[in-house]
């Protein structure tokens, strides 16, 4: 899935303990109702977002990830996270001659 934006926000890496690396960044969407969006970026690919910064237009390329937990009672939670796996200056029309 793709999506186009805005940049809001670009958040530090972050290592947990087994050196596996985090960082997220927040997307206000181009549509209609815009939406403003958390994304991470995992592991080796952490380092795609130096070349960007808030304000810049860009296509994100994510996965819809999801999974249950079940509490120490039973119950069952889901949550959902939104992987980016890739990350590109958006190329305005006008640019282009």
């Amino acid at each position: 899935m793709e999506l186009i934006g805005a940049l809001r926000d670009i958040f530090p890496t972050q290592t947990f303990g087994t050196n596996f690396q985090k960082r997220e960044f927040v997307l206000v969407t181009e549509e209609q109702y815009p939406q403003t969006l958390l994304i991470e970026i995992t592991a080796d690919r952490v380092d795609l977002l130096d070349h960007f910064k808030p304000g810049d237009q860009v296509r994100v390329g994510i996965n819809i990830k999801g999974r249950e937990w079940v509490n120490p009672s039973g119950e069952s939670k889901f949550f959902n996270s939104l992987s980016a796996w890739k990350i590109t200056h958006k190329i305005l029309a006008n640019s282009a001659s």
